[in-house]
């Protein structure tokens, strides 16, 4: 019954609280129709990451039609729009295009019935499961508002459509391809994520870190292998890759302060192919995270210490030591800066409802819109959550919010209408307040 009575709550919070009427309210709700055409043209037509041709080409279309400058194929096939307004700050809202081999489920007369080939050789679905549809969908409506109210604020508006989100690379291919230097350098970021576990029309904020530095390591542990009957002529690396992978749970659990969070999960452990033969090597795969760079550096470091010291304590020879690697580029943590992100937390209560805005706790998960805080400091940067749970789903799971699909699930399917409303309203109200000075 606790769960029932949960579900009431948050779906009577959500609809009992709507904006105040105004004329931004208004106006997103006149717009909603187009919209929603747009959301279910993109979510019938995802595309992987890196390969988003036709999205960005709709998306570039989108800005040219108001009257941006539109610049295409920035990082590969991000766009980027500058609406220049007078004398004012400069604010860049972002929005990811990518979707993901995920082949849909949600039964929907719009679903996805793309495919693709991955790297295997096989065939996957294609599905927006991240929400980057209902990102671009909010970053259209806001688009459309500013462009259209030119005297309701004034500077610099520099909208981008990003690639490659869920590889960790399109953020960074933007910048390397000159984000910063050919276009104007933004005062202000902004974006926002749909949320699974959050009713549709729930916003929620997180001051400071907020998403987390996403490391993929892999270790490749060397052994002699042999007979299974006659383990003393060989060198197991079977068992040397166990001890590893026991000895990393000490990375967070005795190394490391528990004020800091971190995460170290070995995803796959692969060796071998049959049941009386040892095998010449064991393969792992790592997950890594953490929030502060000081606490990346002694996990990664903590690893390849770890894996090198089981493995001479094994008798492992000097020239067969583990091969530790991991990728240079990485997604970085994602940092909200606080005056901003605690100006536009107020601004959101006052504007939907102390009901309606929650202080969320950071998460694990990786996105990299951190890059472009990181690329420069004086940056001020937020990334906010909408949320996108339909009620009738969050009434069947009893309100237990951890029964729903969760985001890069087949089965997620967002309540669009009020996710999208929501976010274009948030977003636009943000721009509005950032171009003000307050």
């Amino acid at each position: 019954m606790r769960h029932v009575a949960i579900a009431a709550a948050l779906i009577g919070t959500v609809l009992s609280a709507p904006a105040a009427a105004d004329e931004l309210s208004d106006a997103v709700a006149a717009d909603t129709p187009y919209l929603l055409d747009l959301y279910k043209h993109l979510h019938a037509n995802p595309e992987v990451s890196g390969q988003e041709i036709e999205t960005a080409a709709r998306m570039a279309s989108e800005l040219n039609a108001l009257g941006f400058r539109v610049t295409e194929q920035v990082g590969g096939t991000g766009v980027v729009g500058v609406m220049a307004n007078g004398n004012g700050p400069t604010v860049m809202i972002r929005a990811d295009m990518d979707g993901l081999p995920v082949t849909e489920e949600t039964g929907l007369p719009y679903a996805s019935k793309r495919t693709v080939t991955v790297k295997s050789g096989g065939t996957s679905g294609v599905m927006h499961a991240c929400g980057h549809d209902i990102h671009m969908s909010s970053w259209v409506g806001t688009a459309r508002y500013l462009s259209g109210n030119r005297d309701a604020w004034s500077g610099t508006l520099v909208m981008i459509a990003q690639p490659a989100e869920e590889t960790g690379l399109g953020a960074k291919a933007m910048l390397d391809d000159g984000l910063y230097e050919r276009f104007p350098r933004p005062d202000h970021a902004i974006a926002l994520h749909d949320a699974a576990q959050l009713p549709a029309g729930q916003i929620a904020m997180v001051p400071g870190f907020a998403m987390a530095n996403v490391d993929s390591v892999d270790i490749v542990v060397h052994g002699e292998g042999g007979h299974g009957a006659y383990p003393h002529t060989t060198k197991d690396p079977i068992v040397v890759a166990a001890r590893i992978v026991g000895s990393l749970q000490t990375l967070v659990s005795r190394e490391t302060n528990p004020q800091d969070p971190a995460v170290v999960t070995v995803g796959a452990f692969n060796a071998g192919t049959k049941h009386n033969i040892i095998p010449n090597e064991a393969r792992l795969q790592i997950t890594v995270r953490s929030y502060t760079d000081a606490v990346r550096e002694h996990l990664l470091t903590g690893i390849r210490r770890i894996a090198a010291a089981e493995a001479q304590a094994a008798g492992i020879p000097e020239d067969k030591m583990p091969d530790v690697s991991w990728e240079d580029i990485y997604t970085p943590a994602t940092f909200n800066t606080i005056e901003q992100t605690e100006a536009l937390e107020d601004l959101f209560r006052a504007r939907f409802g102390e009901d309606r805005v929650i202080r969320a706790t950071p998460v694990m998960g990786g996105e990299d819109f951190s890059r472009y805080h990181r690329a420069d400091r004086n940056v001020e940067s937020t990334l906010f959550w909408v949320g996108g749970a339909r009620a009738e789903a969050i009434e069947a799971a009893g309100g237990d919010m951890t029964k729903l699909p969760s985001l890069h699930s087949s089965k997620w399917a967002p309540d669009p209408a009020p996710t999208i409303t929501t976010g274009v309203e948030a977003m636009t109200a943000a721009a509005l307040s950032l171009f003000a000075g307050s």
